[in-house]
């Protein structure tokens, strides 16, 4: 046993108080420090907001995001937080609240019936990783105030001076520095996340006071997810094939709203949330919706025998084209993680779907002009995908073939199994040459594709299946695709998207992510799937040589050698022609390239954006340039 082993004793157990634990390991209450763990402390505060609302306490929210762009204050009408001082601790309880975990309102079920925070921590943690926090609240025609940082109150609680009218709580935080790489807030995420909060709660006024552009916006909806459904479909540019959705509000100890329609799109869209709460990994409330749903329809085509003979119609061809909107509000929800991403209650399921399988089957059976005409199209949609079945399985049998069935264009790596191995998807065979000489055959694998990628965000299953670039790269990958995708088939390590640094190679990039995005998503979730990062620019200055991957990289490299030799620039046309050694030495050796791994931060804001850059109707693309063409500096056509 080592000398460093005998030591270790008591005086090496380090117990962390008060909130020194979330300071330290600042990812289990917030998921990270990245931008969605930033902006996690703008959704902390404003949930404690909805809550109030959702009880019956407040109307009105308001959200300022100051000119710093650093700095958000959140304010209700609610009842303010109490400023009593607690019998046990003798501190006021406002002090409490934002220095204690586990310290709020919510545990005893007396205040809140319903609310998004349970744990009492939301508060304190935003307070623990802010460098100042100042907490306002209005109570019983008086003001009180309390300055706090980096979770340390600084002031005592103050009573201001002067009667006030109405109650409510004002929280104003900006993040710590030194805890988040970035502290600038994105506007546009705050806007869409106070948006959905006003439809997801019926006349909720919601306002949103943005500083840094001068700008205000206040949201207020009486139709409640009837007017989300009308906004999701706007956004997804999807053409519904029924006029009226199906709409549902039931109150039975839990609390369920949902709508929904079936449109032209291929792909099924449900958006969930618990207590206001997005759950973008869904949980058993979306799991008892697409029970109940299947069960609804099928029960209505059985009862009408309205299956063609020989036809199997599955839970795929039912949901195909479905947009809905789930909303349950339950006053004890156990949400799988601080993030509150996914709903765990078993007694959700049966709840949802017991609600909705009837009530479906009813309103179909009372609408048998839509009905029909949704059920023509689940029949189609079956039909189709029996069409394509056949090439499907192929390309799974090729999935799992041995060498000797894969692409003839594939180099692939000596090294068997699969290690840490990688395959660089390679646009065009030019590039793909010189990847191939340049690569480490032990390790690296190189698939060149021909041309353009089909976009398949447009294309039917059949289409893109029968495609042969798709075809090569399934099998070379190896692990199937869809619901028959096996990451334990999965052929490399890392799967990177290697194309030229200009215009024509970031589209073709897109194009691989939209693949990837829609048929592959479990390479993105599991860290498998990278961008390769080429230079564009080659910068020689004296003997030195520099490698810029864009414009912006090149002015920083001429900024930071301003006065020496006269820099020579080239500029590369393609991966083509670069020289083995050069793109070795620049994008494929692991001790000096640069790799983007895909991540995906926000599933319904990398679906829009997607859905309005890919998708069949080009007006979103129109929008989009018109909006932006100022911003253009320089077009490479």
């Amino acid at each position: 046993m080592s000398t460093a082993a005998k030591q270790y004793n008591a005086k090496d157990i380090v117990a962390l108080e008060g909130l020194e634990p979330v300071r330290k390991r600042p990812g289990m209450y917030i998921g990270g420090v990245s931008s969605a763990g930033l902006h996690h402390l703008v959704w902390e505060v404003v949930d404690n907001c909805v809550d109030e609302a959702m009880n019956g306490h407040a109307s009105e929210i308001k959200v300022t995001l100051h000119k710093d762009g650093k700095t958000v204050t959140v304010s209700d009408n609610g009842r303010g937080i109490p400023v009593d001082k607690h019998p046990k601790t003798k501190k006021p309880a406002l002090e409490m609240v934002l220095t204690v975990l586990h310290a709020g309102g919510k545990f005893d079920g007396n205040n809140y019936k319903t609310s998004g925070g349970l744990h009492g921590v939301g508060a304190s943690v935003v307070n623990a990783l802010s460098k100042e926090l100042t907490a306002v609240v209005k109570r019983d025609g008086a003001q009180y105030r309390m300055q706090f940082a980096k979770g340390v109150p600084q002031t005592k609680l103050q009573k201001l001076k002067g009667a006030v009218r109405g109650t409510g709580t004002t929280i104003t935080f900006s993040p710590d520095p030194t805890i988040f790489p970035k502290t600038d807030f994105d506007s546009e995420t705050i806007r869409m996340r106070l948006e959905t909060a006003s439809f997801i709660h019926r006349n909720l006024k919601v306002t949103y006071v943005d500083e840094v552009a001068g700008t205000q916006v206040t949201y207020q909806h009486e139709q409640g997810i009837v007017d989300y459904l009308k906004k999701v479909l706007q956004q997804r540019n999807a053409r519904p094939i029924h006029e009226a959705p199906f709409t549902l509000r039931e109150e039975n100890g839990d609390r369920m709203e949902l709508s929904l329609q079936w449109t032209e799109s291929t792909d099924e869209h449900v958006r969930s949330y618990v207590n206001g709460i997005p759950t973008g990994s869904g949980g058993s409330h979306e799991t008892g919706f697409r029970s109940g749903l299947t069960k609804g329809v099928r029960n209505y085509i059985d009862t009408h025998n309205l299956t063609p003979r020989g036809l199997k119609i599955s839970h795929e061809d039912i949901r195909e084209g479905l947009i809905g909107i789930v909303s349950v509000f339950t006053a004890e929800p156990q949400f799988q993680g601080q993030t509150k991403d996914r709903l765990n209650n078993p007694e959700i399921q049966p709840f949802v779907e017991g609600i909705l399988r009837p009530a479906l089957e009813q309103w179909m059976n009372a609408n048998r002009s839509v009905a029909d005409i949704i059920v023509a199209r689940i029949i189609a949609a079956a039909r189709a995908r029996a069409a394509s079945r056949a090439a499907s399985e192929a390309v799974s049998r090729k999935g799992g073939a041995k060498r000797t069935m894969l692409p003839g264009k594939l180099s692939d790596c000596v090294s068997g199994g699969r290690g840490k191995s990688e395959l660089f998807i390679v646009e065009g065979d030019s590039a793909g040459g010189s990847a191939k000489q340049g690569r480490n055959r032990n390790f690296q694998a190189i698939l060149p594709l021909r041309g353009k990628v089909l976009n398949t965000e447009s294309a039917t299953l059949k289409k893109m299946l029968d495609n042969k670039e798709i075809q090569d790269m399934l099998t070379a990958i190896g692990c199937g695709i869809g619901p028959n995708l096996n990451l334990a088939n999965l052929r490399y390590d890392r799967i990177i998207l290697l194309a030229d640094a200009d215009s024509d190679g970031h589209h073709i990039t897109t194009l691989l992510l939209t693949f990837f995005y829609r048929h592959m998503p479990q390479l993105i979730s599991e860290g498998r799937l990278y961008i390769a990062q080429p230079p564009l620019f080659r910068v020689d200055i004296g003997k030195e040589t520099h490698w810029a991957a864009d414009e912006a990289d090149r002015d920083r490299i001429l900024a930071e050698h301003t006065g020496r030799a006269n820099p020579e620039i080239t500029r590369f046309k393609g991966l083509g022609e670069m020289m083995p050694k050069v793109l070795w030495d620049t994008t494929l050796n692991p001790a000096t390239r640069r790799l983007l791994k895909v991540e995906v931060d926000d599933h319904l804001e990398t679906d829009r954006v997607i859905s309005d850059l890919m998708g069949r109707d080009a007006s979103a693309r129109f929008r989009f340039i018109m909006d932006r063409a100022e911003e253009v500096e320089e077009l490479d056509v």
